[in-house]
């Protein structure tokens, strides 16, 4: 698989999410969704920005200060959702609207950088990339929480995607607000068929759990009117849909993956994470899973491959991140 050499594709990337994109702000955190010991860091997620042209990784917001943050940040946090309350069993998190906050704080620094001139900060936030991973944990640690969760009592799924949806649109117009004009949203991926929820739920025969897929696609479903919504309503703004239930459909087999239903490390069965300091499966390139809820780097690439350049036309929506960050 190649990687974009050379110039930067765009001056500044900045990262929103759950566990999936965490590289560190959640450390220092009284958690359980943390992943700063062995096995973990065997091998390193943060690919995205390999195909954008970025020598390093983007630094986690914690970390980030000085001219580095002119690359961008990545504010991710294991466990947090679009609402607020998602991930709470999980301890404390970053959530979406604590992410738009810290976005705020590296906006200011951003300006001091830049002698405070706002119209070159908000040219140069103009041209960035942002990737917003979010929705995940509004279903895995909250809605199906393997106890029934008050949200279930609530809302049928339909009300709750609804529900999702409307709070997860004001949030991606706060970042329009503050700035950000490029922006690609990640869909929610098949967690019924995550090996957490196999164990948590009954298949009734099926490979996955089809009634927590088909929740998700709810949520799924309405993002592409969003999309449509906020790039005919707001002025130079550019949301693109990344279809990662289609990206998810792909055949494993055609990049040597084989393990698709279990774990390559040994997890607790508590929180579905690796243990501690245990050696984990051997080829891990032949497998789907890292851990009970997260993908292992050979599925990271193809899945950042993906977004970056669509295989299929249903990979994105009205197109994909190359195609964005030459706008």
């Amino acid at each position: 698989m190649k990687f974009i050499h050379g110039q930067q594709q765009v001056p500044c990337l900045f990262f929103y999410g759950d566990s999936q994109f965490d590289n560190g702000n959640n450390n220092l955190l009284i958690t359980l969704a943390k992943a700063n010991y062995l096995p973990y860091g065997i091998d390193y997620p943060e690919v995205q920005p390999q195909f954008l042209g970025f020598d390093n990784p983007i630094p986690p917001f914690v970390t980030a200060r000085g001219s580095d943050i002119l690359k961008g940040v990545n504010y991710a946090s294991g466990a947090a959702g679009i609402l607020d309350e998602s991930g709470i069993l999980q301890g404390d998190r970053f959530t979406m609207n604590r992410q738009l906050l810290n976005h705020r704080i590296t906006i200011g620094r951003i300006g001091v950088l830049l002698r405070n001139n706002q119209t070159t900060v908000d040219d140069y936030l103009n041209q960035c990339l942002y990737v917003v991973n979010m929705g995940s944990n509004d279903y895995l640690n909250n809605y199906f929480l393997p106890v029934l969760s008050p949200a279930r009592l609530l809302y049928t799924p339909d009300r709750f995607a609804e529900f999702l949806v409307q709070k997860f649109s004001q949030q991606l117009r706060t970042l329009y607000n503050s700035g950000a004009r490029k922006v690609a949203v990640f869909g929610v991926g098949l967690l019924g068929c995550l090996p957490q929820q196999l164990a948590n739920f009954p298949t009734n025969g099926s490979a996955c759990v089809d009634f927590i897929n088909n929740a998700a696609q709810l949520f799924n479903n309405r993002l592409i009117p969003i999309i449509d919504d906020l790039n005919n309503n707001l002025p130079d703004a550019q949301f693109i849909y990344v279809n990662i239930t289609s990206i998810s459909l792909g055949d494993p087999s055609a990049i040597g993956v084989r393990v698709t239903n279990v774990p390559c490390c040994v997890v607790r069965r508590t929180t579905g994470l690796c243990a501690p300091n245990q050696v984990p499966c051997s080829n891990r390139n032949e497998y789907t899973f890292w851990d009970n809820f997260h993908p292992t780097q050979i599925l990271n690439r193809a899945t950042a491959s993906r977004a970056y350049t669509a295989t299929l036309p249903s990979d994105a929506y009205p197109f994909d991140i190359r195609t964005l960050v030459q706008q």
